[in-house]
């Protein structure tokens, strides 16, 4: 069976492994069409993420057709077209049992911990398939990296009409950044590269958009956009360290800055830069099945659309070559994906 094993930071392979057992007591063998490449599949090539593994199959973005079911399972059926939820959680861990199974304490993320989906099949737990008859496949793909931002959103709970910031538009940013727009909030978003914010300006509809300088104006500026006052909510999206250490510079005060990004480096912040504004600091980690079922309902009801997402594409042999040529920020990637099968 093909695969693309990331034997080491920088280091793809084209691969021929055994293939999966058949499918058990509550699980399924599914057939990979789609797989869709984020930022954590950047970082863990890079070495710069904190959770992987190496060597591993990653792929965790996926959009999978059921081929067979094991014993007990009842949610899916084979030719049933379906978004992986990949965090596999122990179901008996104190998280769990609170119902935050993104907060396993055993956790494994298909891809980061253990081999994911850059394979032809896979058997998975039947309970982490989410099915849809509406769905394309490119779709399927996208509803992990969506939920990611659903789920940061729903972290932040901002009110309709209140300002938010968002820091760093890359897929995960935006991913909050559709979430944002639903709860209809005013929306600035800082970014470095210019490309992103014209992206964000002409295809995502955002309010206002800051090209990032790293020094004192971008406070100012953020002050001049939104009439004098300071956002409520920051969302530092970029999983930079810097950043992150920066981001509550740019909360007015009594507000929160919430983490959707993460390092492998310390965050390091003056206490009374939280302190002194009475600021709330939030992490938001992974997403949760009612995340994944409330953005599959969005792009199916026509809220959400995917097209813009959908930059890049590569066939199982283009990958590796392509995959380079899409760290470039010039290549102007919003979302690549990888067609498996």
């Amino acid at each position: 069976m093909k695969a693309i094993l990331l034997a080491r930071p920088e280091e793809f392979k084209h691969v021929d492994v055994e293939e999966p057992a058949p499918p058990g007591p509550g699980e399924a063998l599914v057939e990979v069409h789609r797989v869709g490449i984020c930022g954590s599949d950047v970082s863990g090539f890079l070495g710069q993420h904190p959770f992987y593994k190496y060597p591993v199959i990653p792929g965790h973005e996926l959009g999978v057709r059921v081929l067979e079911v094991g014993p007990e399972v009842t949610n899916v059926k084979p030719t049933d077209r379906c978004s992986i939820e990949p965090a596999m959680n122990c179901q008996k861990c104190f998280s769990c049992r609170r119902g935050a199974t993104n907060c396993c304490e055993t956790l494994e993320v298909i891809g980061i911990h253990k081999d994911g989906g850059m394979c032809e099949r896979l058997v998975v737990p039947a309970r982490k398939l989410h099915p849809s008859d509406k769905l394309t496949m490119e779709q399927l793909a996208l509803v992990e990296t969506l939920s990611i931002g659903c789920h940061g959103v729903r972290r932040a709970a901002p009110e309709p009409g209140e300002k938010v910031l968002l820091i760093g538009a890359g897929p995960i940013g935006l991913s909050a950044v559709e979430f944002l727009k639903v709860a209809k909030t005013e929306i600035t978003v800082m970014e470095m590269n210019p490309a992103r914010l014209d992206f964000c300006q002409s295809q995502m509809g955002v309010d206002h958009s800051i090209l990032f300088r790293g020094d004192d104006s971008d406070v100012e500026r953020l002050r001049d956009i939104q009439r004098g006052e300071l956002p409520t909510t920051v969302i530092d999206a970029t999983g930079h360290h810097v950043s992150m250490s920066n981001a509550f510079q740019f909360a007015a005060h009594t507000g929160q800055v919430v983490y959707l990004g993460n390092t492998t480096q310390e965050v390091s912040f003056k206490h009374v830069v939280m302190h002194r504004p009475e600021l709330t600091l939030k992490a938001s980690r992974n997403a949760l099945p009612v995340d994944f079922q409330r953005v599959m309902g969005l792009i199916e009801e026509g809220t959400i659309d995917t097209r813009p997402w959908l930059s890049h594409h590569a066939d199982y042999g283009e990958f590796i070559t392509e995959f380079s040529t899409w760290l470039n920020p010039e290549s102007s990637v919003i979302k690549a994906v990888l067609h498996m099968n």
